[in-house]
């Protein structure tokens, strides 16, 4: 009774600030009255739908605000709608969660892609303000360069259609995410360092500007992409939440320094890992990372999570992982084995459960085994990924089961078909099965044939009689049981 008082003083003090806030607020708030109107008239606003007992949204709010005042001067106005006080206006703007931000140019509603710092919120929308390419001059190149962490500006002949094709391509597909802009003058790109065509990215991290001149006769969208995705990003920052899709979305192995926020050598080691972080710059995107928060993820990537600091680099593209047991020479160690990362030198770390004694109908695979059962060529084989912890899978497992028996007991079938499953959590998927995996359970088949390596995703009903179905039509056999009675209770129907 004690803690549901706490939370409730807490909520009552949450909703008091909310109120006390509003007073001085550069944040309109709407109802289904006056929403409408006033994302009309708007060129450009964001609005959050939020309720005052959702966390999340009270985390956001200082946020909010502050972004609020300071796009005032930029002429980007921020809004709030309370949904548990405007129910139907919510419905009908499709609000499945809170906060949900929104953003409306002249009433037409697109999702907002930004974080929930203030500075992500003030960057986002201000890059949503610029037009996809902005045309550069002396006189603008300053203002232009303070709109962003990270400005890509591309110096151009005016009759190089070709690199401003691909430069307003590429600022189409990156408006979100980055600021661009186009300049025809030549003493503007000589003070850069720079000759046409060339892309030049200003930053307010680490080299303030870096200069990259085309491979060619004109930039291509392949080259700008390849620029901007690795100088885009600090040679070495902290990861979170909120950076953590630039990094994936790069493409590039990511090398992960767990340390403590706490310890006292921790801004020397960065800064010294940073040097080695320039060495593989463009092969290796480095990070460091608070290891009391997200120790659980340095587990996950076969790291011990006993004892701090720690290394591993993890291929963001097939899922491998390389960690590295760290001596008192951090720095020397960390790269060495960067050295032979890149290299091509070390061998993945592949994590697996130990090799079951017996087998039953359904065989249990280990990653140790993974090929030898999986990548049968004789047989087609059901693989299922499941956790212990996952509701559906336990309740498909009386219909996994039977269906193994059912072909278990159908002689011809038996030396054909495999039903096999193997836990997610305590096993690795080998990187070379070239497998996502997207959640639990995920079901797929392997077909029959000498070296085949593909994978059939199974989307049907979770009852034996689709699951049947889909081996017999799918694999190379197309073998399927004796006819066999489910159960109504035995299968997971989503």
């Amino acid at each position: 009774m004690r803690a549901f008082t706490q939370l409730a003083l807490a909520a009552t003090l949450a909703a008091v600030g909310v109120f006390a806030a509003d007073e001085k607020s550069n944040v309109e708030s709407l109802t289904a009255t006056t929403f409408k109107k006033w994302v009309a008239n708007e060129p450009l606003a964001l609005v959050e739908f939020f309720a005052p007992w959702c966390g999340h949204c009270q985390a956001l709010a200082p946020h909010y605000e502050a972004a609020a005042t300071e796009l005032l001067a930029n002429n980007v106005k921020l809004a709030k709608v309370d949904c548990t006080q405007e129910e139907s206006l919510c419905t009908e703007q499709e609000i499945g969660g809170f906060p949900t931000l929104k953003v409306f140019r002249n009433g037409t509603a697109s999702p907002y892609g930004g974080t929930r710092k203030k500075e992500g919120i003030v960057s986002y929308m201000l890059k949503q303000q610029l037009p996809a390419v902005s045309t550069v001059t002396p006189e603008n190149l300053e203002e232009l360069k303070k709109k962003d962490h990270f400005v890509l500006v591309g110096y151009v002949e005016e009759n190089d259609k070709a690199s401003a094709e691909a430069l307003h391509k590429y600022a189409e597909e990156h408006r979100d995410s980055h600021v661009v802009g186009i300049s025809h003058d030549k003493s503007l790109a000589s003070k850069a360092g720079a000759k046409f065509p060339s892309l030049v990215a200003y930053r307010t991290f680490d080299d303030p500007e870096v200069v990259h001149a085309a491979k060619g006769k004109a930039l291509t969208g392949e080259e700008i992409e390849s620029f901007a995705s690795v100088e885009s990003l600090p040679l070495i920052d902290e990861i979170s939440a909120e950076n953590f899709a630039k990094y994936a979305l790069s493409g590039l192995p990511l090398a992960y320094y767990f340390v403590e926020p706490e310890s006292p050598t921790r801004e020397e080691e960065v800064k010294k890992l940073a040097q080695i972080a320039k060495d593989v710059r463009g092969k290796v995107n480095m990070v460091w990372i608070d290891a009391k928060k997200f120790g659980s993820h340095a587990m996950a990537l076969n790291l011990k999570g006993e004892k701090w600091p720690a290394f591993v680099v993890q291929d963001m593209e097939n899922g491998a992982k390389y960690p590295l047991e760290l001596g008192k020479d951090i720095v020397g160690g960390v790269k060495t084995f960067m050295q032979q990362f890149v290299g091509g030198k070390l061998k993945p770390s592949i994590k697996s459960g130990p090799i079951p004694e017996k087998q039953g109908a359904v065989i249990e695979v280990v990653a140790d085994e993974f090929d030898k059962y999986v990548f049968n060529d004789d047989r087609d084989v059901l693989l299922e990924l499941y956790a212990p912890w996952c509701g559906h899978c336990k309740n498909l497992a009386p219909t996994y089961e039977k269906l193994a028996e059912a072909y278990a007991a159908t002689p011809d079938a038996a030396k054909r078909v495999s039903i096999v499953k193997m836990d997610g959590t305590a096993n690795d998927i080998p990187p070379h099965a070239d497998i996502t995996l997207q959640g639990f359970p995920t079901i797929l088949l392997k077909p029959a044939g000498k070296g085949s390596r593909t994978f059939e995703s199974y989307e049907g009903d979770r009852t034996l009689e689709s699951l049947i179905e889909f081996v017999s039509t799918k694999g190379t056999h197309k073998a399927a049981p004796k006819p066999v009675a489910e159960s109504s209770n035995a299968h997971d129907e989503l």
